[in-house]
């Protein structure tokens, strides 16, 4: 059974292997495998059962313990349009374990609930933060920078998707060309600016073909089609599926 979330949830595997599915992506997992889900993403546990480890959910304002601002705390693994996982070694594990369960032994301390909620913060807050660290730490150094166009481009069309699905849209907002923004969008993640835009608009589509009961002339207005039929088309174009196809297949 698959899941949409409106909240973090953050899966570390302790013992055994499995399979788990994000946004229709699957995740290979084994022990020291951790994955985190953000809001708004589709999650499957998948079918494996030989597994065990720890499930974390927190909704994101939870994070921010005064007076952490949102700039001074990076929650996210990566800004990468697929969901993100790292492997920790034994040693990491160990301390994630430890981390987790003092997390648990402290949530049932016998005393007042607003300081045992701020203690539960900022060991949140201190965990996250240390899994940021060994994420950078174990990434494959890139030769180049990812340009902060395309960040902002990204940004722009997790925004805007739903409104605007020409490049020429976000090469006006962002004061460039059509051709510098598919530039540094190939150079960023290895399709084209145009591309990268379908795609965001798809994986909606495919979250509310699977996850509301909405009709199909309904999803394609929420995502700006003039016309059911060019939304059936753009999304068998992107999928290989018709809207009716895909929702009947995911029942």
């Amino acid at each position: 059974m698959a899941y949409r979330y409106q909240f973090y949830m953050l899966i570390c595997v302790t013992e055994g292997m499995c399979k788990q599915w994000i946004d229709f992506e699957p995740i290979s997992c084994r022990e020291g495998t951790v994955i985190v889900v953000t809001p708004g993403q589709v999650h499957n546990f998948g079918h494996d059962e030989n597994w065990d480890g720890w499930v974390i959910l927190f909704r994101e304002e939870f994070l921010f313990p005064a007076p952490l601002t949102l700039s001074e705390l990076n929650l996210t693994f990566d800004m990468g349009r697929t969901p993100n996982s790292l492997t920790l070694n034994n040693t990491e594990l160990h301390r994630v374990n430890t981390l987790i369960e003092q997390m648990v032994q402290d949530s049932v301390i016998q005393a007042a609930k607003e300081d045992v909620h701020t203690l539960l913060r900022f060991q949140l807050h201190a965990f996250i933060t240390w899994l940021n660290i060994i994420h950078k730490q174990n990434k494959i150094p890139s030769t180049s920078q990812v340009s902060p166009k395309f960040l902002k481009f990204q940004q722009l069309v997790e925004e805007n998707y739903t409104k605007l699905n020409h490049v020429r849209d976000y090469a006006a907002l962002l004061n460039c060309t059509e051709k510098t923004l598919t530039r540094v969008t190939v150079a960023a993640v290895g399709i084209s600016a145009k591309a990268f835009i379908s795609g965001r608009i798809s994986l909606e589509a495919k979250r509310l073909l699977m996850h509301t009961d909405y009709l199909i002339s309904d999803i394609a207005e929420m995502l700006n089609f003039q016309e059911t039929t060019h939304f059936s088309k753009f999304f068998k174009r992107e999928t290989g599926y018709t809207p009716v196809e895909f929702r009947k297949q995911n029942l």
